[in-house]
This record gives C-alpha cells, sequence and structure tokens, in this order.
C-alpha cells in the first residue's frame, strides 16, 4: 500500500506546504534578487531552478529522501529503504521522525549497548520500530539483562543478533527465560548460554519450540534427559521444521542404524543437510566402511561424517580419492 501524505502526520511533522514553502524559500533565497522587480541577466535567471515538490503520496521511501535529513541520514548510515518499507507501517513511521530529536538518542543508546557503528544501519533495517521506543523503557530492559547477570558483550551480541529483542517488556523477557528453564529443566547458568547462543528464542512464538519438544518425545522417542542435552548442544532444533527433523531422525536411526543414545552425544548432525548425510553414508556403505559403533574398528563418528569438507572427508574418513566419490555419486 502506498505512503501516507505528510499531511496526515500533521501530529508529528511539518504539513506539507509548510515544507514545501520552506524548501522553496531556502533555495530562493540563495539566488533570488533582494526585489521582485529588480532586473537580473539572463544568466542569473537559468540559475534559478524550482525544486520539486514533496510527493503528497508515493509507494517507495525514495521520494522523500532528497526532502528529509531523517531519511537521508539513515540511508548514510547504512539503513535499506527497500527492506524498510515492506515492514508494517515502517515507512510511514520514519517519516514522522526527527533526526535530532528522535532518532539520534536511539543510535546512542545502541552504540553505548554495544552495537557497532558498522552494523547500525543493518540492524535499523530489520527493526526500525525501535526509533519509535521509549529510551527509559529501552534502558529498563538491558538494566533487567544486567540484573540476570548476562555481562555487556553477551548482551551486545544477543541484541545485534535479535534486533527485536529490546522491543520486549522486562516481563516477557523474565517469562520466556523462565519456560526455557523450566521446560527443559536446565540451570540458571545453562539456560543463559542457550538464549545467548540462539538469543531469537526470546524473540520467536513458543509454539514451534513447543511443538519441537513434543516431536523429539513421543515421535522421535527421545527421553526428558536426552533432548535436554540435544537442546543444549544445539538450539536450534528447537526452532528446525519439524518435518526436515522427522526425516533426518528417520533417515539416521532407520536406515543408519544409529541409536538415541549415539544421536544424543553428536545432536548437531541434525543441522546437517539430510542430502549430505545420505550421500556420504551410501559412499562409505559402498566402500565397506560405514561403521558407527564406537566398540568397533574403523569407528567413525556422526561428526566427522557431516563437518568435514569433502575432500577431507574422502582422505581421511572414506580412504579415497575425490574423485571416486565424484564418480560414485553420478550412480545414485
Amino acid at each position: 500500500s502506498n505512503l501516507p501524505s505528510v499531511q496526515q502526520e500533521q501530529a508529528k511533522a511539518e504539513t506539507l506546504p509548510d515544507l514545501n514553502a520552506k524548501i522553496l524559500d531556502e533555495d530562493w533565497d540563495d539566488i533570488s534578487p533582494s526585489s521582485a522587480l529588480e532586473v537580473i541577466s539572463e544568466e542569473e535567471a537559468v540559475q534559478i531552478i524550482a525544486e520539486p515538490l514533496l510527493p503528497i503520496q508515493s509507494s517507495t521511501l525514495r521520494d522523500y529522501v532528497d526532502h528529509s535529513e531523517t531519511l537521508e541520514k539513515l540511508v548514510h548510515l547504512g539503513v535499506d529503504l527497500s527492506q524498510v518499507e515492506k515492514r508494517q507501517k515502517a515507512g510511514q513511521l520514519l517519516l514522522t521522525l526527527d533526526f535530532e530529536r528522535d532518532v539520534k538518542k536511539i543510535l546512542l543508546f545502541l552504540k553505548d549497548v554495544g552495537v557497532e557503528d558498522n552494523q547500525l544501519g543493518p540492524f535499523l533495517t530489520k527493526n526500525p520500530y525501535i526509533l519509535a521506543e521509549d529510551l527509559e523503557a529501552l534502558e529498563t530492559r538491558v538494566a533487567y539483562l544486567k540484573s540476570k547477570k548476562f555481562g555487556k558483550s553477551e548482551i551486545a551480541q544477543m541484541v545485534s543478533r535479535a534486533p527485536y529483542l529490546l522491543l520486549f517488556s522486562v516481563e516477557r523477557l523474565d517469562n520466556r527465560l523462565g519456560f526455557f528453564k523450566n521446560e527443559l529443566g536446565l540451570s540458571v547458568k545453562k539456560t543463559k548460554d542457550l538464549v545467548i547462543r540462539l538469543p531469537r528464542l526470546l524473540t520467536g512464538k513458543l509454539e514451534p519450540v513447543k511443538e519441537n519438544l513434543q516431536v523429539c518425545q513421543i515421535e522421535l522417542g527421545f527421553q526428558r534427559n536426552e533432548i535436554q542435552q540435544i537442546v543444549y548442544k544445539t538450539p536450534k532444533i528447537l526452532t528446525a521444521s519439524k518435518k526436515r527433523l522427522k526425516q533426518t531422525f528417520d533417515y539416521l536411526h532407520n536406515i543408519m542404524g544409529i541409536p538415541h543414545h549415539m544421536l544424543t552425544r553428536f545432536p548437531q548432525v541434525f543441522n546437517s543437510k539430510l542430502l549430505r548425510i545420505r550421500e556420504r553414508h551410501m559412499f562409505l556403505a559402498f566402500l565397506g566402511r560405514a561403521q558407527y559403533d564406537p566398540a568397533q574398528p574403523s569407528y567413525i563418528s556422526l561428526d566427522q561424517l557431516v563437518s568435514l569438507p569433502d575432500e577431507v572427508f574422502c582422505t581421511e574418513i572414506a580412504k579415497a580419492s575425490m574423485q571416486d566419490f565424484e564418480n560414485f555419486l553420478k550412480t545414485l
């Protein structure tokens, strides 16, 4: 939908006639004669160029940049307006803000929190709404995280990786930390470590998380203590696609014969693409080297199976050449 006219933002911004008059007056003062009846030369006349009026209505913020100090400075910071205007009412918000009055204090706050200068633009591209937040409320949320013994560098990391984090109230943040601590049976320290590594757990919806926990327990058959270990080692499992999670487990457990306790030891395997797992396992099976039991000779860990580059996997694990592997893949 189109961005609103500036007249619709009279409560927070200058009206269109006043702003246009201001633009034209400033330009006219620079080059116009002192009297409207004063004779001017042809050279002076051609320098009088009328500036375009501020667009009354537009579908893009770009049309407003030349007339808005706020937008101009945000662009210089690295804010991608083409992405901002895709966010609900974000374009309208930016048009109402004064850089000195509204934006500058938030930028200084973010820098104080620990957001790097070169990350301010990308941060505001993802979360322009923070520019309309009350500064005292933002400071209260940071103070809450400090009270929970999150260090300054940890808070900076969390805010940078989860830009919406500071939009949420202290009550919500506290409830989220309590949920993961109680639901997973984690200690306070492990709960902190979990959200530091995946801070979007504090900002995303809880329904997918609850569903994945149920999938792990009911459909995949993991015990509560195993789920606790899996999630702590690999937090992304909580937000992974349920379909992908089940498909990967099915192949690892039912095709490759990996027992639950081994998957609990190496849960990072669930972050790997199923195609990669399948191709490498089939190649090892073809060579007679698909041995995943640590009690047996020539044991291959799941970590080695999925994390090594192809060249290293071939030479050190499969004991074959890259050409052998490539030729095998062509037969699949």
